[in-house]
């Protein structure tokens, strides 16, 4: 229970300064409506998915992707905000008082994930006014928002862990960001995989960024017209495998991340 609590004392710290500080939250607002507005208005109607070229189907196909990459880019934040309090010594102030050691880490990670969600509770919003729907009630579309923000969470851990490793917010800013963006553009978030080059098919049905994507597009029941759901396992059980690879990825770097910090005290 002492764990828990530093690791909310600290959670509580990170919510109090992101609330000081509002244009945390504005500019990490902005680059996710521009990727909605820019994909559904420049690309929409031009990108095939299923058998439609409709930009209502694209519409509807493409806020699942954008979603996800909306709590996954959020792993640069983490990661850049923990590498800002090593490079001001705060973590050392930290490591001075009688608390747990993986609180530090917990607690930033839980302040990032009250921020994503808050985030996507807007880019929801934003989404239905431009014209998206979800068809398969409530109840699937908050189990969708769950994944997501599962998924969100696990991807923070990466980030905690790239923070701890570098030496400027900078660094940490680069490293976030460099490996995500052929992750979420290898896979089906902004196309259908099944016209992929084969070789990019496979990596794209086995990226775990692929299977949160599948998976919400089945609960908000944003299939298109016409869709062949590829036969890899992943693609064919999206919500256990989503499920799967966010707690593995969730407890392989939460686990490198507190021995991360633990060795450099």
């Amino acid at each position: 229970m002492s764990t828990v609590n530093d690791s909310l004392v600290i959670a509580q710290r990170n919510l109090i300064r992101m609330r000081r500080i509002p244009e945390m939250v504005l500019f990490g607002l902005i680059q996710p409506i521009m990727f909605v507005v820019l994909f559904t208005y420049v690309f929409g109607g031009s990108i095939q998915v299923g058998s439609s070229l409709s930009s209502q189907d694209y519409r509807e196909f493409l806020m699942a992707g954008i979603f996800a990459q909306t709590v996954t880019f959020a792993t640069a934040g983490a990661g850049a905000g923990i590498a800002d309090d090593m490079h001001k010594g705060l973590i050392d102030r930290f490591r001075s008082l009688p608390m747990a050691r993986g609180a530090v880490l917990t607690g930033r990670t839980l302040a990032d994930l009250v921020q994503t969600a808050l985030t996507m509770v807007v880019l929801a919003v934003v989404a239905l006014l431009i014209g998206w729907r979800i068809h398969e009630g409530i109840g699937k579309a908050l189990a969708a928002f769950g994944l997501l923000l599962l998924l969100g969470y696990a991807f923070s851990w990466i980030g905690a862990l790239i923070g701890l490793s570098v030496r400027t917010p900078e660094a940490a800013t680069s490293g976030g960001l460099i490996w995500l963006f052929p992750l979420t553009f290898i896979s089906n978030a902004f196309v259908d995989s099944n016209n992929l080059p084969t070789f990019f098919r496979h990596i794209a049905e086995w990226n775990p960024f692929s299977t949160t994507v599948q998976a919400c597009r089945e609960l908000f029941g944003n299939l298109p017209p016409g869709f062949k759901t590829p036969d890899a396992w992943p693609m064919q059980h999206p919500i256990i495998a989503s499920i799967l690879w966010s707690v593995l990825i969730l407890l392989v770097f939460r686990t490198l991340a507190v021995r991360k910090y633990r060795s450099t005290s």
